[in-house]
């Protein structure tokens, strides 16, 4: 008689994925403090098993593929889906395409990739993405959107509320990984789009929704599904208090690219931000500006300086680098009395570090007394700012607002400051000061130039 084969627990590390066989305070692989959690194995041990595999893999054992020279590797051509949206597209990444005459590149989805997009919840993730959904199906691509937390009439009520026509959109409310995995063999859409990995589960696993062993399993098989089925696929997480993707971070390691959607659901700007790409650039950001119709694209970035800007005391504008754009933003400074030892220093879209060192520099080599000043900066618009080019203004602006001094109507400030007190030059000077130029500003104030 056969003895049935009984379900396991492991611990399934939150941060770097590895899995062990007992629970231990500290990870062996990655070192990280309580950081292992349990999951459940099913019975038959689903774990190192595929269930897409290809159809046409012959039977028997599975043959090893050859190395090959690195040099005699052939290059793909990598096509790509535009979603319709310019800036995501511009985060997605760009390849050579030789049927595109504008320059040979296109933008977009990879086909067979997976992109994890993470926010605060309310911050537009699902609003994006229906956008996105909705251009894609306009263009003649079949579009499958999941949506796990909404019913597919409150989705319909969202598309008609943003202006969208989402005629050729396929929706379907499910939590079900079985039943979604079988909708989309039936469907067979270019792009899947999960709204939210966290509400998907797997029903032979005794475990609640948004857990260790849901989010590895629903993860492996999604991810394993695009591959084989050549289907783009988008999966939406939710981002915990301490800013990292809700769930373990495994999620991250199984994707092709993870995106960050950023910025403060009180503004109206919005950035969203490659920290992974393997078909792209992790340097460039997208921008968006949240309006009653949706999200609507700042392509040019203009929308972040506020149109009522006036020179003020600790008011002053830094050309930022945003990826491979550039960006104007306004830096704020507030000085206050406060007390000799317990003076505070509080950032708002600034680098907390630099706002100290900063002080420390003006005091030592400015000449000003700040130890008895509370001082507070913050970024207008909600765009973080945390290049070095902003030192300068930073710094300007914290004595402007002690000194109650303002600078002159039509200047920015960009450069980096030094321990001894030195300004430094910064990269792409040049396309600062043209932009800065672009959009009004005739005096620039920063490192000497090279001569």
């Amino acid at each position: 008689m056969t003895a049935m084969a009984k379900a396991s627990t492991k611990f399934l590390c939150r941060e770097c994925g590895s899995v062990q066989s007992k629970w231990m305070g500290k990870c062996p692989d990655c070192g990280a403090w309580n950081s292992l959690e349990s999951y459940t194995v099913p019975a038959g041990g689903t774990e190192g098993k595929w269930r897409h595999q290809s159809p046409d893999a012959p039977p028997g054992p599975i043959a090893a593929n050859p190395a090959t020279p690195l040099h005699d590797v052939q290059q793909p051509d990598v096509p790509r889906l535009s979603t319709g949206i310019g800036e995501l597209d511009r985060v997605l990444g760009e390849s050579t395409d030789d049927s595109v005459p504008s320059g040979g590149l296109r933008r977009g989805l990879v086909p067979g990739s997976v992109v994890l997009v993470g926010g605060d919840p309310g911050i537009g993730k699902s609003t994006l993405m229906l956008q996105a959904a909705d251009k894609l199906a306009a263009e003649g691509h079949k579009v499958l959107y999941v949506s796990s937390e909404e019913s597919a009439a409150q989705t319909r009520l969202r598309a008609v509320r943003l202006g969208l026509s989402a005629k050729n959109l396929l929706v379907l409310a499910e939590t079900h990984l079985a039943r979604i995995l079988e909708q989309v063999r039936k469907v067979q859409p270019d792009v899947v789009i999960i709204d939210s990995i966290q509400m998907i589960y797997r029903g032979e696993l005794d475990t609640a929704p948004g857990s260790v062993g849901q989010l590895r399993a629903c993860g492996m098989e999604l991810v394993m599904l695009a591959k084989t089925s050549n289907v783009a696929m988008f999966l939406v997480g939710h981002v915990t208090k301490e800013g990292q993707l809700a769930g373990p971070r495994l999620l991250e390691h199984m994707v092709d690219t993870v995106l960050y959607f950023e910025g403060d659901r009180y503004h109206g700007h919005r950035i969203v931000r490659a920290v992974k790409n393997r078909f792209g650039t992790t340097l460039e950001v997208g921008l968006f500006e949240m309006t009653e119709q949706g999200l609507a694209e700042v392509s040019s970035g203009r929308g972040l300086l506020a149109a009522e800007y006036r020179p003020t005391s600790g008011s002053v504008v830094c050309p930022v680098l945003q990826g491979s754009r550039c960006v104007l933003v306004e830096v704020q400074a507030l000085t206050a009395t406060g007390f000799l030892g317990s003076a505070k220093r509080k950032t708002s879209g600034l680098d907390p570090n630099r706002l100290t060192m900063l002080i420390a520099v003006l005091e030592k080599r400015g000449g000003l007394r700040l130890a008895d000043q509370d001082v507070f900066a913050s970024s207008a618009g909600g765009l973080r700012v945390v290049e070095p080019a902003a030192d300068l203004a930073l710094a300007l602006a914290i004595a402007g607002a002690h000194m109650n001094r303002t600078l002159p109507a039509k200047t920015c400030v960009v450069g980096e400051i030094g321990l001894g007190g030195e300004v430094r030059r910064v990269q792409r000077l040049e396309q600062r000061i043209t932009e800065a130029r672009r959009l009004g500003f005739e005096h620039v104030i920063g490192p000497a130039a090279r001569g």
